[in-house]
């Protein structure tokens, strides 16, 4: 605007900035005090309503069992928040917090304890139920769903961070609803304050009703400010379910959906659903549902992201019909789905309270392993911090950190070992930079080596005692951290009496006396992320390092190893595997292959297969594995035994017969967000090629894209690059310094050498037209017992570079299949001109 136009309109417009001014300056006044007195009322609300709900809300207590040295260590406990929605004494919590909790307590608002025992269990919404023996309790109660609005004061009651912080209140307000944070149904998103405990408790409105239940579950530890409490509507769903049904009955129509980019991101979806999944006969299957369908509506109700999908389906039941609207293969369609209940969803949970008291070491003054033998004093302050598959190693810990001690039994030694050699032994064991003493101690029951030491670099007090006891070898090692520790007389005495308390011999009918023993005498159970579980015989243990999907034993030379894939749409366990066998017939030829007869069993309420496979490269030498399959919660999983056959065949037969007795697929080993994982071999084209291209030689060729090209060599301007195939090889040499002649005549002057050596090897040079300008061609054939193969190498110049071209096929692989592919990727080679 011009300068003469705001002066034309200058007393017009200063009346009207007074107005407004004067409009604002009055609109802030009454808006200010409005809130004054809001938050003035509400301040003073707070505690008449924390002390109208905190009777409702209970604090929960136990031992996790998610391994067996957690479980071991007294101090290890578990806590969280449960809200009694009942007054016979049924309580309300998060499904995580009592997952896996046993000898649970609850503590009410007046302090008294109850043993509690988890009676139902949903891990979807996060939801379960704790039952305790009592009566006459004061039972929360539940807000209205269409009641609950954003910017509302509310208030989280909970246990947050230790348990001396029970029935804590945090004070916020509602700061969104309808959130989808890593949650199959929405949240209600708040900013009072949500901290690890306050899992399971009430987040209760102005009017001191609960409106949601706290989940830590759904918090990020490193965003503030930012909390998510399971809705009251979800809550209604769930414990309606748990009281008709016993547990959640979910529908399923086996199909997975995919969201638009805008869904995923947060923005408003316009794009439909997409059908990326069916399961084979699954519901969605039976009704005609395909994989790539974009679905419309759901009984004429428009969804757009998998949240709003998982919502809508809670109005539905097993054996409900829902008529779904889709788009597929450009035509409208309305396709029938009979639902069938979700059996993924409904747990095979198994109650694990198995006491009243947290600390069920009550009344133990003594630790020890009834397997191996030893006990010794077991102070409260004592944790066991780590075992050993078998038991043979322990470590304990001070609940204070002051001090370490480790047990290790040593099996099949010496029993005539000498003083002087137990005493090496323990020197082994006895490490620091100052020795204080050595030497050997009798002692009844049991005489011991022993090594004192003090190492500086690690300021800590070391001593190590060994016994020796049949052919066995105790060894009992104490480290003192801190040279505090260690120079307060009163605190050393106190550990060393605890060194003197141990002793080789373990009391059965010692009460006061607990055994730690995890020594199985049919073998170890391993389970993997991906949620199989097997057992395996005494001594298989899984690498310390690396492929968690491999198992070793020391004494034998194979192994046992596990492939988990997805089960891509329309997979069977038939079509899976009659591709595995087809692959390993298409690699070797008749005389040096064998398949086993396919046997068909049933574990974990699925069919499994299992075959054995045989092979040899040459020679009475057989190679075996055997493989196990099946499919399960759209898993691929695929166990395989690889030996040499003859060698290990009576533990070979151990080992599968300990697999198939014991597999089964736990959902609860599943690591968090396992997604699709694509089983390579299902996209396997024989007749694709990937293309290699050498610059610096100016070359090109094309190659099997089931070969493996080796990364090292196949650099752009290496003088030689490698493929590899299953009895095979494929090599490239370029050579700008050596001319053609000279090169024939090297590889000749090998080969001349070879078959004076062995008349086994024989060779063969003739001219070669397969390249423009021609060159040599050198067929050789060797014929040892143990691995016949046959090989030609293409001698030819273009340019200035002399090219040898090295096709390497053993016998065994040698099949007309595998002679064409590597005859098309020698042909392929090009120079560029």
């Amino acid at each position: 605007m011009s300068g003469a136009g705001m002066r034309g309109k200058n007393g017009k417009t200063k009346r009207r900035a007074g107005w407004i001014v004067a409009i604002c300056l009055l609109l802030s006044l009454w808006t200010n005090g409005l809130t004054a007195f809001a938050a003035s009322g509400t301040n003073a609300d707070i505690p008449r309503i924390v002390e109208q709900v905190s009777s409702s809300v209970v604090a929960i207590i136990g031992k996790p069992t998610d391994n067996k040295n957690t479980e071991n260590n007294r101090f290890n406990l578990a806590h969280g928040t449960g809200v009694i929605v009942k007054s016979n004494g049924v309580i309300l919590t998060n499904a995580h917090v009592v997952k896996g909790m046993k000898n649970i307590v609850v503590v009410t608002s007046d302090g008294k304890t109850y043993p509690g025992k988890t009676t139902h269990f949903d891990e979807v919404s996060d939801l379960a139920l704790v039952k305790i023996e009592a009566f006459g309790l004061s039972s929360a109660t539940f807000a209205s769903p269409n009641d609950i609005k954003v910017g509302e004061t509310v208030m989280a009651i909970g246990t947050p961070i230790s348990f001396a912080l029970r029935n804590s209140v945090t004070v916020g307000i509602v700061s969104g609803l309808d959130r989808s944070v890593e949650s199959k149904y929405t949240l209600i998103q708040t900013d009072a304050a949500i901290n690890p405990g306050n899992s399971g408790g009430a987040l209760v409105n102005t009017d001191g009703k609960v409106i949601g239940i706290n989940s830590m579950k759904f918090v990020d530890y490193s965003v503030e400010s930012m909390g998510f409490a399971i809705p009251v509507h979800t809550v209604n769903y769930v414990l309606e379910h748990f009281e008709k049904y016993g547990r959640v009955m979910r529908p399923y129509m086996g199909l997975e959906l995919e969201e638009s980019w805008e869904a995923v991101v947060g923005l408003p979806a316009k794009e439909s659903l997409t059908v990326s999944y069916v399961d084979p006969d699954s519901p969605a299957a039976k009704g005609g549902i395909k994989q790539g369908d974009t679905i419309i509506s759901f009984d004429q109700t428009p969804v757009s992201t998998i949240v709003e999908y998982n919502e809508l389906m809670k109005k539905y039941l097993p054996k409900d019909t829902l008529r779904v609207t889709l788009q597929s293969e450009g035509q409208t369609v309305v396709r029938s789905v009979v639902l069938e209940e979700d059996e993924s969803t409904s747990e095979d949970w198994i109650q694990t309270s198995d006491g009243s008291y947290i600390d069920n070491d009550r009344g133990k003054t003594k630790i020890g392993d009834s397997h191996y033998g030893w006990s010794m004093k077991y102070p409260a302050g004592l944790v066991m911090a780590n075992q050993s598959t078998e038991g043979g190693r322990v470590m304990f810990g001070d609940a204070k950190g002051e001090f370490v001690l480790v047990i290790e039994v040593k099996e099949d030694q010496n029993e005539d070992m000498s003083v002087a050699a137990l005493m090496r032994n323990v020197s082994k064991s006895g490490y620091g930079d100052t020795i204080l003493e050595k030497r050997y101690v009798e002692r009844e029951p049991n005489s011991y080596a022993k090594v004192v030491a003090i190492s500086s670099a690690a300021d800590a007090y070391l001593q190590s005692r060994s016994f020796l006891k049949g052919d066995k070898i105790y060894s009992i090692g104490l480290i003192v951290r801190s040279e505090d520790n260690y120079k307060n007389k009163v605190k050393l005495n106190s550990f060393i009496d605890l060194l003197d308390s141990f002793t080789i011999s373990f009391d059965d009918k010692d009460t006061a006396l607990k055994d730690i023993s995890n020594f199985k005498e049919g073998g170890t159970l391993f389970a993997n992320q991906y949620g199989l579980v097997f057992e395996l015989p005494s001594g298989w243990e899984e690498p310390s390092y690396g492929n968690t999907l491999s198992y070793s034993h020391d004494d034998y030379d194979f192994d046992v190893s596990v492939n988990v894939t997805s089960a891509s749409s329309g997979e069977t366990l038939a079509k899976w595997t009659a591709r595995e066998e087809a692959d390993f017939q298409s690699r070797y030829k008749d005389d040096y292959k064998k398949v086993g007869a396919w046997q068909e069993l049933e574990a974990d309420g699925v069919p499994v297969k299992h075959v054995r496979y045989e092979w040899r490269m040459g020679g009475d030498k057989w190679d075996a594995k055997e493989v196990v399959y099946l499919i399960k919660d759209k898993y691929k999983y695929q166990i395989n035994i690889v030996f040499t056959k003859d060698e290990e065949e009576e533990e070979v037969a151990k080992v599968l017969k300990s697999i198939l007795d014991s597999v089964k697929v736990s959902k609860d080993e599943m690591i968090a967000g396992l997604g699709f994982i694509q089983d390579e071999k299902e996209l396997v084209d024989q007749g694709s090629t990937s293309l290699y291209k050498n610059e610096k030689y100016k070359y090109s060729i094309r190659f099997p894209e089931t070969w493996t090209s080796s990364s090292y060599l196949n650099t752009k301007d290496s003088a030689r690059s490698s493929f590899t195939f299953t009895g095979g090889l494929m090599s490239v040499e370029a050579d700008d310094k050596t001319g053609l002649d000279d090169v024939v005549k090297k590889l000749e002057q090998g080969h001349k050498k070879s078959n004076e050596n062995d008349n086994t090897f024989t060779y063969e040079i003739t001219d070669d037209a397969t390249f423009a300008g021609g060159g040599k061609k050198i067929s050789v054939s060797y014929a040892p017992n143990f691995t016949p193969y046959q090989q030609t190498e293409y001698v030819f110049r273009q340019g200035n570079v002399t090219y040898t071209i090295t096709l390497k096929i053993n016998e065994a692989v040698n099949t007309e299949a595998n002679a064409a592919r590597a005859d098309a990727a020698v042909k392929s080679f090009k120079v560029k001109q």
